[in-house]
């Protein structure tokens, strides 16, 4: 199997667990799973030829744990990022580190300045323990500038924190107050 054949099915299993899961007659219960066999027969009507070895390959591949398995295999999920209002996670709350980041493109920033980090058509804001990391969410949009948030000071004051199975840190929101930009944080972005 080829590397692009990967890529691509691992762009069609996104867009399906995450957003839309009727696009190929499929749906997912309120943690987000879907039948494994439904997905490929899903594919398959939608004229996409899938087969259980290429989804093995992808959740097993992905270099950012997009996916998962239940216990017993026969289902799948995308750990976070979903806009479908079927989908509710209920993740365990965390206490965060000192400093999460968010990696965002320098031209979203006026925006940031004014309403914060918003969860927009997702669930929840996606933040970072890794700084590399935030660069190269970034770097997908534009130009790339990570933010510093203030996750310790967020959570102290009632803010809720929660850690996906890939290590992704999500939160509701982020106050703009909790943000601080590399020219005001003195670390560069």
């Amino acid at each position: 199997m080829k590397e692009q054949d990967i890529t691509q099915l691992s762009k069609f299993l996104s867009y399906v667990l995450r957003h839309k899961p009727e696009s190929i007659g499929v749906t997912l219960d309120p943690e987000g799973w879907a039948n494994v066999d439904a997905i490929i027969a899903g594919a398959a009507n939608s004229g996409r030829i899938v087969v259980r070895d290429m989804v093995e390959r992808v959740v097993a591949t992905n270099d950012k744990k997009r996916f998962a398995f239940s216990p017993d295999g026969q289902s799948i999920r995308a750990v976070q990022g979903h806009s479908t209002d079927e989908v509710a996670i209920r993740f365990e709350e965390r206490v965060p580190p000192a400093h999460l980041y968010h990696g965002t493109a320098t031209r979203f920033l006026p925006s940031i300045r004014e309403q914060g980090l918003m969860a927009g058509n997702r669930h929840h804001v996606h933040l970072s323990a890794d700084k590399q990391v935030a660069v190269s969410v970034g770097t997908r949009h534009g130009k790339p500038v990570v933010l510093t948030v203030a996750a310790a000071t967020m959570h102290a004051q009632g803010h809720k924190f929660h850690l996906s199975e890939n290590g992704v840190w999500l939160t509701e929101a982020v106050p703009a107050s909790f943000l601080s930009e590399p020219s005001d944080n003195g670390e560069a972005g």
